[in-house]
This record gives C-alpha cells, structure tokens and sequence, in this order.
C-alpha cells in the first residue's frame, strides 16, 4: 500500500503562510529545498489543493525553462513536471495544452474515493506540500500516514493556520532533526488511526 505523506513549513505560531496566503515571510532556502527534492524522489504522485495547485503551477514550469537555476531547483522542476498530480476541486479547469494541462482534476465528493484508490495501487507513495484545507480533511478521514512539519525561525502572528478544530489523526513522533544549515527543524509524525465510537 503507498503512503500519503503532507510536508509542510510552518511558522513557530503555527501559520503555514501570513495573511492574505503570503508566503514571503517564511524562510525557503537551500535546506528546505534539498528536503523537498529528497521527498520527491521517492513520490509516485503529487497530491493537491486548489490554492497551492496554482502556486505551484505558475512557478515550476518557468523554474524547469530557466537555464540558470542551480541544479537543486532545476531536479524540483523536472520532477515536478513528470509526477503524476492530482489536484482536488470544485472549481478548477484545466486548460488542454497549458502547463501541468494533464493533471487530474478531483471534485471534493469523489476525493476520499480517489485518494483511497491510488493508495491501495501498486506504485511509489503520495506526496503533498502545504495544502492545509486538503491536509486536514484527509486527516480527519485517516488517509494521511505521515506529517513532516518544518518548524521556521520566524512567527507570523496571523495568516492561514496549519491545523483546524477538526478532531485530527493520532500522532507519533518518529524523528526530528535540523535540516542541515538552517534554523528549521524537521518534525515528521506518523498517523495512526483515531479510535471511532
């Protein structure tokens, strides 16, 4: 059976981006990019919501075109680009032809189905970054088997919360370590099923 794995940088507060879904104030450096390159090298498919779907869109496919990214981010992109996605909406359409065009568009109804399914299949573990509306409802149907938070140095004060009031899985600290030569500290929680009445 594959794992989904959510992997998200969040402030000491608890933010996983500022206010308005800025991003900006958290730090993305060399440490959190080898992370990420790291976990997908080992992701079948990408797994999305609809905000960070469009984030990540409009960003690794020019990232993937330009000649003078470093060789970290250039794998990301490529990568990226050849994983299979699924992103999970009511509202969006893909346009045939444009960039990540081929990605699997999920409505909410079918997602816990579709996410079921793809675990249950032959083939490499799911992956997810940020996503926290997605992360947390999926948590609290326990389909997610594992929770890397990236503690940051800095506190936001506002912005969009990690975690919801939504009764979440179970979870077990299997490791935590400092990524090398930053101040984020990598926090990865395996889930366990919650106890139903």
């Amino acid at each position: 059976m594959n794992k989904l794995v959510f992997s998200t940088l969040v402030s000491l507060d608890g933010y996983c981006a500022g206010p308005g879904g800025d991003l900006g104030g958290l730090p993305m450096g060399t440490a959190f990019d080898d992370h990420n390159l790291g976990l997908l090298r080992t992701a079948g498919t990408l797994i999305f919501g609809r905000v960070t779907f469009s984030l990540f869109q409009g960003f690794w496919p020019a990232v993937r075109e330009d000649a003078s990214a470093g060789p970290v981010l250039a794998e990301i992109a490529a990568r990226m680009g050849q994983l299979d996605k699924l992103v999970v909406s009511d509202t969006l359409s893909l346009q045939a032809g444009a960039s990540w065009g081929d990605t699997e568009v999920v409505r909410r109804a079918q997602a816990h189905a579709r996410i079921r399914a793809l675990k249950a299949g032959a083939g490499r573990d799911l992956l997810a970054y940020g996503s926290p509306s997605l992360m947390n409802d999926l948590l609290a149907q326990d389909l997610v088997d594992e929770v890397r938070l990236l503690v940051s140095n800095v506190v936001l004060g506002g912005g969009v919360r990690t975690f919801d009031a939504r009764p979440q899985a179970a979870l077990t600290l299997v490791e935590e370590r400092r990524l090398p030569r930053s101040d984020i500290v990598l926090l990865r929680y395996a889930c366990r099923p919650r106890t139903h009445a």
